[in-house]
């Protein structure tokens, strides 16, 4: 088929036209669908069942310490929790700081003490006339909400195909004392999939910010989220805190993970990786916070999983659901959006979600017209900070939460959008 742009004024009107058609029939159906956000499916929370019998009886609730996980105790968490989730974020169990159920919670966490206390004897970031924050875009949309809740402006960082734009990176910090973060997915990025290249990482641990107080928030949510078994098939990053370390940084990285895809959503076990330093600064702050958290929940993972190779055969149960799906809606875009010139879309090897460029100024429509044939998918421009896309181009699709067959019906609501929407902008510019 022809690129849309190459068609005359009087093909676009007549493939409008029967677009137009099946679009009424999709509409008539009265279907409610649901590709809002990365939430796992139903069949993927089944395959962690096993979690919720674990510990039957108050004897299963001895840590391999000793320690009565039912009591107060063990602020840092129970040894084998952390020797569990240092070897998902490859650090030493030393480096671990368990919290709760959520690793958002704790980055926002890591926020509000550098806003009201400051890093590490630092001023903290309240007492300052303007806090500034790098972003990653398209990026995360709940990273944004974060520093917008504390009033912190944020800057535009272009994705690069090899993580953010590192030229940009280093000269905006090196020149700003006002820039105090940069948000990162590092692995299998949310939205694009991309996965950040080992000079990227080698520039982060080598970056020279102005700001003494400066940190990678290194969140690496999809560390272990392959959608493919074969080793050749899955990304393989540079460990950063390691990287900080030989380049004398050791203290510039906060590392957050848990376990919330890969377990329970909402019911995981989350973690901080970071420096001695900025653990004891993290400690000081949690011991006005909890006297403990959770041991119960994080013994419960310890024995389900057992170790990380344990993990890594959890994991492929939930690729052998995603894959799939991933691979549905690409087939999808491939054959109905494949050489039109109205759409580009990431193909990711691991995460949950895959990133959606349409023509410029037509997102917030193709959402909208989405939406109106019962497909509900995550806001245009919700990433990119303050919900605001430049060109009005990008669209997050998140195939995990609907089943398979829901999908097939999703991805073609989607590309009928797409190319309806397409259709009146080639019409105006005629």
């Amino acid at each position: 088929m022809k690129a849309y742009s190459e068609l005359s004024r009087e093909e676009l009107l007549e493939l409008k036209s029967q677009l137009e058609a099946q679009y009424e029939e999709v509409k008539a159906k009265d279907l409610k669908m649901d590709m809002s956000r990365g939430k796992p499916s139903k069949a993927q929370l089944d395959i962690s069942e096993g979690l919720l019998g674990i510990i039957k009886t108050n004897e299963d609730a001895i840590a391999e310490n000793g320690l009565d996980c039912r009591n107060y105790g063990i602020l840092t968490g129970i040894p084998e929790a952390r020797r569990l989730l240092a070897d998902m974020s490859e650090v030493p169990e030393k480096d671990i700081l368990i919290y709760g159920n959520s690793s958002l919670n704790v980055m926002f966490d890591a926020i509000s003490r550098s806003y009201t206390h400051g890093v590490m004897g630092n001023t903290p970031w309240c007492k300052l006339d303007k806090v500034k924050f790098l972003c990653p875009v398209p990026g995360y949309d709940r990273h944004f909400a974060i520093t917008e809740y504390f009033g912190i402006e944020m800057i535009n960082v272009p994705m690069l195909p090899t993580g953010p734009d590192m030229d940009i990176v280093e000269k905006l910090v090196a020149e700003d004392e006002a820039i105090k973060g940069i948000w990162c997915v590092p692995k299998y990025s949310n939205p694009q999939g991309i996965s950040y290249s080992d000079e990227t990482v080698r520039r982060f641990a080598h970056l020279k910010p102005a700001a003494k107080d400066f940190r990678i928030y290194w969140d690496n949510a999809y560390s272990i989220h392959h959608l493919y078994d074969e080793p050749e098939k899955q990304d393989v990053i540079l460990e950063l805190m390691s990287e900080c370390e030989k380049a004398g940084n050791p203290d510039m990285v906060l590392k957050f993970i848990s376990t919330s895809k890969v377990s329970f959503p909402g019911s995981g076990i989350a973690a901080l990786a970071c420096s001695e330093n900025n653990m004891k600064d993290a400690l000081r702050h949690m011991g006005y916070q909890i006297i403990s958290h959770d041991k119960l929940n994080q013994l419960r993972h310890v024995r389900f999983f057992k170790d990380i190779d344990g993990m890594r055969e959890h994991m492929k149960l939930h690729a052998a659901i995603m894959r799939p799906k991933f691979e549905a809606v690409l087939d999808t875009l491939d054959r109905e959006l494949g050489g039109l010139g109205i759409g580009e879309w990431t193909r990711p090897r691991g995460g949950y979600f895959i990133s959606f460029d349409a023509m410029e100024g037509c997102a917030k429509k193709i959402v909208a017209k989405a939406k109106e044939a019962g497909l509900t998918m995550t806001g245009a421009g919700a990433t990119f900070p303050y919900g605001k896309d430049p060109k009005d181009s990008n669209i997050r699709i998140a195939p995990s939460y609907p089943t398979e067959e829901e999908l097939k019906v999703a991805a073609e609501i989607f590309v009928l959008s797409v190319k309806l929407v397409s259709i009146d902008k080639l019409l105006e510019q005629a």
